[in-house]
């Protein structure tokens, strides 16, 4: 029986799952930027170090995550559309940085969805991540996702080592914070859930103890399970 069946039953143990929804980061109580979400727009996609665009002062966080996370699906559910960030079942889909203005005119934030890593990656993805994460000053939050069903593996744990590095500077400033969000939620058996996401949550602090505690979703679900709660997040992460 998968999690998806029984949300959508009339005997849902919905405070079991309102316990895994409080192992994440709590609601932002500031302005709701998602009221206008659906006016999001494209901005510039960036295959090459020297075309990421300037900055318009705007805060910003990138997402990032093994090749075929869900990660396309799970931004475009956030910003309340369908195909704003296409999607497919081919790993290795988005070869580029790929910024994305949140909110009607002159924006709120800049959302930037970053090319897959791990077997399918390619050299020239990395390093353009690595520059735009070492470079842009806007940057607020990193957010990293993991495949329930999948978990973690080496290409997960190197990144998330990577990022934990750059978390505090020499100086012991901190410029961003790094978020672990856990998508296909409803690919795992209920009976089996609570369990696997303990062990993804312990890998996680294994390889990047600074990491912030993962949040739990589902795009398949109706209406999608943790979807707000990633909005919520993203606009403390800017501060709005």
């Amino acid at each position: 029986m998968s999690l998806s069946y029984i949300l959508r039953t009339k005997h849902r143990p919905l405070p079991y799952f309102k316990a895994l929804v409080s192992l994440c980061c709590p609601y932002s109580t500031q302005q709701d930027i998602w009221q206008h979400a659906s006016s999001a727009d494209f901005l510039a996609a960036a295959a090459s170090i020297s075309s990421i665009p300037k900055s318009k002062g705007l805060p910003e966080i990138i997402v990032t995550g093994r090749a075929n996370v869900g990660k396309s699906t799970l931004l475009n559910s956030v910003l309340g559309r369908k195909s704003l960030l296409s999607t497919s079942k081919k790993a290795g889909h988005t070869k580029s940085l790929n910024f994305y203005r949140v909110g009607a005119e002159p924006g709120k934030l800049i959302l930037v969805d970053a090319p897959g890593y791990g077997a399918r990656g390619r050299p020239q993805w990395g390093e353009l991540f690595d520059h735009y994460v070492r470079m842009r000053k806007e940057l607020r939050r990193i957010y990293i996702l993991f495949n329930a069903k999948h978990g973690l593996n080496a290409f997960d744990a190197r990144m998330l080592s990577m990022l934990s590095e750059s978390l505090v500077t020499a100086r012991g400033v901190q410029p961003f914070t790094l978020q672990a969000i856990i998508t296909k939620a409803d690919t795992v058996p209920v009976d089996q859930l609570e369990p696997v996401i303990a062990k993804i949550r312990e890998d996680i602090w294994a390889a990047a103890p600074l990491c912030l505690p993962p949040i739990v979703t589902s795009t398949e679900m109706s209406p999608p399970f943790g979807v707000d709660l990633v909005r919520h997040n993203i606009a403390n992460a800017c501060s709005l």
